[in-house]
């Protein structure tokens, strides 16, 4: 979808800009080969408007590239549909793309990656949930992301009955909500991604991707370096304990060998007694 400075407001989406980008400087921009225009990659916006909204961004991005290492995890990120038009961009709270390598970028040009994402994730706050189920809702469709997931991580932004974690995919050129359905043995309610090929739920302020393959959730940042701390700790007790084993099997050994000696002591006195 292209964009134009006459636009209704209104239809702009987050990180989207009605303004020519300047000549900034290169750190701040990515110029395509093949034309002269800048992409900045920055809109001057916050990726996130308080700690709930930050944190389920950021979550979501370290579990997916751990759950994901093959495919591109990117938070915060510009995305140009257009090429030539810098005027024309969304920003995404997460996207995930595959076939395209991993290598760091400082915008999303479609026209450069062959594709859009495959997976998009919105973490919602107050000012900016109509957008997210509205006008980007539109746009991501527009460009035929296959999957757009919309959640709630504080549960004060939607309207009152909607569901904090919405999956969506598309079909005909809408989205289509994903089905949810209970954990096995858990009250909680999961909706497969068919993107990822994951299960996904909402965690408290949080969202939990699952393997269906094993049925193990991965894990958080905080929850890898509590394990690896408790790893390092168990190593180190058994390390003690081998240390130990082996102090005391040197100090039997060294009191069988003297009590060899001392029997060999007084044996050779009796024989010489007699």
């Amino acid at each position: 979808m292209t964009e134009n400075s006459d636009m209704p407001a209104h239809l702009h989406a987050k990180g989207a800009s009605s303004r020519p980008a300047p000549a900034a400087a290169a750190s701040n921009v990515r110029a395509n080969g093949g034309d002269d225009v800048f992409y900045p990659s920055s809109d001057g916006k916050p990726m996130a408007e308080n700690m709930w909204q930050a944190d389920a961004i950021l979550n979501a991005t370290f579990d997916l590239r751990t759950a994901l290492p093959g495919a591109l995890v990117a938070a915060d990120i510009l995305l140009y549909p257009e090429q030539g038009n810098n005027r024309n961009s969304i920003g995404p709270d997460v996207l995930v793309a595959f076939g395209i390598g991993t290598d760091n970028r400082s915008s999303y040009l479609v026209w450069e990656e062959g594709k859009p994402p495959d997976w998009v994730l919105e973490v919602a706050s107050p000012s900016t949930q109509e957008n997210d189920q509205g006008c980007k809702r539109q746009r991501y469709a527009a460009l035929g992301v296959p999957e757009y997931w919309l959640f709630d991580p504080k549960g004060d932004a939607y309207p009152s009955g909607t569901p904090r974690l919405q999956g969506l995919g598309l079909a005909d050129g809408a989205y289509r909500p994903l089905q949810s359905r209970l954990a096995p043995g858990e009250e909680r309610r999961m909706i497969r991604s068919k993107v990822l090929r994951l299960d996904v739920c909402a965690d408290g302020a949080l969202l939990r991707f699952r393997d269906p393959a094993t049925g193990r959730d991965i894990r958080h940042p905080p929850e890898v370096a509590a394990a690896a701390e408790r790893a390092e700790s168990r190593a180190e007790r058994e390390a003690a304990r081998a240390t130990q084993e082996a102090a005391r099997a040197a100090r039997e050994a060294a009191a069988r060998s003297t009590a060899e000696a001392r029997i060999a002591e007084l044996e050779a006195a009796l024989r010489r007694r007699t």
